[in-house]
């Protein structure tokens, strides 16, 4: 057998070579037929398959928050696998394991330990099941039903499909799970255009919890999940003391607050996450992606103490969460992770947002009134750009930027009408000037 190729150029992949291959979240027969691949990655970039260098203002997927092809994350995924490639996480474990655990929960103040899963949609319904079954185990197993979001994005198992609030992500699938309610969401253009961090109005938007207390009845919810900063939908942004007041509803009701910082976490806002950047403390956090710098699949799921200590009651040999993955913890990605909070610490990047925010937002503002721009939203190294949608062919414009962008060599993300950004953060500022350069320009070509 041939030694596997690391890549190959479109011009020499065939359309069959495309077929066998069916990509998430893409219009499959639209980019076979013109393909955008990426061979290589260093820093801040990319290469395409015809060798052009392509800056990434989106960290891959929000993930490679340390940049691109970083030696020490690759040296220490090797020795790894060289030293023990697997371990059981069923009734055994390995010390890398813990020394992950030890060191995150540092990370997370008031959220004391940690269950490893792959993903953040496993992180996100591994906290549901959590969730559910705390409260069984205080004795209030009546408390069944979560709060979401509109326009929220929890990842794709059925779980988190179910508290998901875009329409897209959930009509196919039928009824999901029953039980799930969702507050609306906190974008107002109206009101809260261009604003510069987070937006003045609309902390009122967190009393509707109230509302669906009085119509539920508070002792059949279980939890309510929010993105501290919604990403996916297009950077919408919690207005100031939303988030707090959320959190005196739900301790009110005894109702758990979780925190989906799959995307905020691990540096993005200028914190290591969003629960010290905001001064709230929900009882759960979710976490991937920036957790191994995207090198290696995992996530976490961060839980404070007393939701812990529920579990560990009754007979010592008794299992406490019937719940785990074949690759919960596992030693490469713990080793992928190691080395990426290494970095991270020893670079300054949990905090290094902070620095740049104010160059960041300067240079984001600077595309209010050009040509199509409806909205600018920011925070910490995160920016969406919001076109007026072509009228009767929603979702086409900014998706014509986001192309258009790549040809002429920057990767970004596009999320209905919305181009979403939030680079590796190790971005100099030069490079915030030519991603925001960039957009102007192509921008005067659209239509």
């Amino acid at each position: 057998m041939s030694k596997p190729a690391v890549s190959q150029p479109a011009s020499q992949l065939s359309r069959a070579d495309l077929e066998a291959l069916w990509i998430p979240f893409t219009p499959n027969r639209a980019f076979k037929a013109k393909p955008r691949l990426l061979t290589k990655a260093e820093g801040m970039h990319y290469w395409s398959d015809d060798g052009r260098k392509v800056l990434d203002a989106c960290a891959g997927l929000w993930c490679v928050n340390a940049g691109h092809g970083r030696r020490e994350i690759a040296e220490a995924v090797h020795r790894q696998l060289q030293h023990c490639d697997f371990a059981p996480a069923f009734q055994m474990a390995h010390p890398a394991a813990f020394e992950l655990a030890n060191r995150l929960t540092k990370l997370t103040p008031g959220l004391d330990h940690v269950f490893f899963t792959n993903s953040g949609s496993e992180s996100v319904d591994t906290a549901m099941k959590i969730v559910l079954a705390y409260h069984r185990a205080r004795g209030e197993g009546h408390r069944t039903r979560f709060i979401s979001r509109e326009k929220a994005y929890h990842g794709v198992g059925i779980g988190g499909t179910a508290l998901g609030g875009i329409g897209n992500n959930r009509k196919a699938f039928g009824a999901l799970l029953a039980g799930v309610d969702h507050l609306p969401h906190t974008l107002d253009i109206e009101h809260n255009a261009f604003s510069r961090g987070l937006p003045k109005h609309g902390v009122h938007l967190a009393d509707a919890l109230e509302r669906l207390v009085t119509l539920h009845d508070a002792s059949t919810i279980a939890a309510v999940i929010v993105e501290p900063i919604s990403g996916s939908a297009g950077v919408i942004l919690p207005p100031v003391g939303y988030l707090q007041r959320l959190r005196e509803i739900c301790d009110k009701h005894g109702i758990l607050l979780i925190f989906d910082e799959v995307i905020t976490g691990f540096g993005r806002l200028g914190a290591p996450f969003a629960l010290q950047e905001f001064g709230v403390t929900p009882d759960i956090i979710t976490a991937a992606k920036g957790l191994t710098n995207g090198t290696i699949p995992m996530g976490a799921v961060f839980v404070r103490t007393g939701i812990y200590d529920a579990f560990m009651q009754g007979p010592e040999n008794l299992i406490e969460l019937f719940h785990g993955y074949t690759y919960s913890a596992h030693p490469v990605a713990c080793a992928a992770a190691l080395a990426s909070l290494y970095i991270y610490n020893h670079e300054g990047l949990l905090t290094r947002a902070k620095e740049l925010a104010p160059h960041w937002e300067n240079a984001a503002h600077a595309l209010k009134g050009t040509k199509h721009v409806i909205d600018v939203r920011n925070y910490g190294l995160i920016a969406g750009i919001e076109l007026a949608p072509v009228p009767g062919r929603a979702m086409t414009r900014a998706f014509e930027l986001f192309v258009k962008c790549f040809e002429r060599g920057m990767l970004t993300r596009v999320t209905g009408d919305i181009l979403a950004l939030s680079p590796p953060l190790i971005v100099e500022k030069a490079q915030i000037e030519e991603i925001f350069s960039m957009i102007a320009d192509v921008l005067k070509t659209i239509d």
